[in-house]
């Protein structure tokens, strides 16, 4: 039986701490690539995980051809490409400018924005945010000042269902009753604006964010970096919103919950989930298909590592038909399915800081996720790059070739008990359930 550990667990992720960043944001992007163990890697910033059936064509072309064949979904709907040539850079950079994927090269990291992916599409919104997504990217293109921002700032844009409200982001817009609620960092107030000025109350707001970096003499990425007092960042908040001509009145912004759309056929669209975030061309190239014949002109990647296909065109029989399709490539159609409930850093041998090949022992140990009431996630070390935001069991990988489970819950101390072997996941599960207090 395994036992609970008496040794400190692992830091729960940071809520409104202070950090002193001592370097640049070498945060990768489209243009400037990183050198990681399995070659050169590319971040393609997708505002909305948003892609034209051209764009994507030209993401799998270029994973085809200059990477190692494969497209990697991120936590916050981009699309990462691996195994890239280091004399590529130019030749990507011009691919992805012929189709309108870096509509400002001094703006490509900045672009962060993620966007309620059934918006628009299941009724289960209070509005469809698009036309927002469309004005924010715009603005932040047209901005000198938020080209400061570092590559992890991140903006969500949430129809009202609370599902990208609950994912962390620096700048979240949320619809709400009698407008746009607008929030900053993990703080619970906010201020109610109109609708129509959303996208530039966000702007204002990550300007402000910069004002107040600027002004105390720090270097900082994210908005819980700046350890000062919340009334400074509020009341840099409305002059700058006052300066805009954008009215406000303070509000709460309430609870949110980070869930991504299920795998299947939800309203006018398909859901599918991507295991670990490993997408091939093959199976990319059957979402495009799918896309062009139900005439819904787009996928939309989520911050879930899933892909959402609008069908607006499509029969029952049809959308049957493609769901079968993706399924037999080997894309997750099923909503029982424990994959969406599993994720991973790249780990070895794409790491050279991992400890383990946390994708393969995952996929191994996929079948005891069902013992968890929590999602998990895999890490080859305590780094934790990519790990979600909210609660979740991190499994993290141990320099002796072990794991350590543990519980990060909200407002409750972490509990860790260790994992000396993948294929007894199911055990250690039990043990961290039955060492809560």
């Amino acid at each position: 039986m395994l036992a609970a550990m008496s040794t400190p667990p692992l830091p729960s992720s940071p809520q409104a701490t202070a950090v002193s960043r001592d370097r640049g944001d070498a945060c990768p992007g489209a243009l400037r690539l990183h050198t990681a163990d399995d070659g050169a890697l590319a971040r393609i910033r997708i505002p909305g995980g948003v892609l034209g059936l051209r764009q994507a064509e030209a993401l799998a072309d270029a994973a085809r051809h200059l990477g190692d064949g494969d497209l990697h979904l991120t936590s916050r709907g981009n699309v990462q490409l691996r195994g890239l040539r280091d004399s590529c850079g130019a030749e990507l950079a011009g691919l992805l400018d012929s189709v309108g994927l870096l509509p400002s090269h001094a703006h490509d990291r900045v672009r962060n924005i993620v966007a309620s992916p059934l918006s628009g599409l299941d009724g289960g919104g209070k509005r469809d945010v698009r036309p927002w997504l469309e004005s924010l990217d715009t603005a932040l293109c047209r901005s000198e000042a938020v080209r400061e921002l570092s590559g992890r700032f991140l903006f969500a844009l949430d129809d009202g269902r609370g599902d990208v409200a609950a994912l962390g982001a620096d700048v979240t817009v949320r619809v709400a009753t009698g407008g746009a609620l607008l929030g900053l960092g993990s703080a619970g107030e906010g201020w109610l604006v109109s609708a129509d000025d959303a996208a530039r109350a966000a702007l204002s707001a990550a300007e402000a964010f910069l004002d107040v970096a600027r002004q105390n003499g720090v270097q900082v990425w994210r908005v819980d970096e700046l350890g000062i007092e919340r009334d400074t960042l509020a009341r840099a908040v409305r002059r700058r919103l006052s300066a805009a001509g954008i009215a406000c009145v303070e509000a709460s912004r309430g609870a949110a919950r980070a869930e991504g759309p299920r795998p299947g056929v939800i309203g006018s669209a398909l859901s599918v989930h991507a295991p670990l975030g490993r997408v091939t061309t093959a199976q990319w190239r059957e979402l495009i298909r799918a896309a062009a014949r139900a005439q819904g002109g787009e996928l939309r990647v989520t911050p879930w590592r899933g892909i959402v296909v609008p069908t607006p065109g499509a029969s029952a029989a049809d959308t049957a038909d493609a769901l079968d399709r993706l399924a037999d490539t080997g894309l997750v159609t099923d909503a029982s399915s424990p994959w969406p409930r599993v994720g991973a850093c790249i780990g070895r041998p794409g790491c050279g800081r991992s400890h383990s090949d946390v994708r393969t022992d995952a996929a191994r140990a996929v079948a005891a996720v069902g013992r968890s009431r929590l999602p998990l996630y895999w890490s080859g070390c305590e780094r934790r790059c990519g790990r979600p935001h909210g609660d979740r069991i991190d499994v993290v990988a141990a320099p002796d070739g072990g794991y350590h489970l543990t519980e990060t819950v909200r407002d409750r101390p972490p509990r860790t008990v260790p994992l000396n072997d993948p294929a007894r996941l199911g055990t250690a599960l039990a043990t961290l359930t039955s060492s809560a207090v």
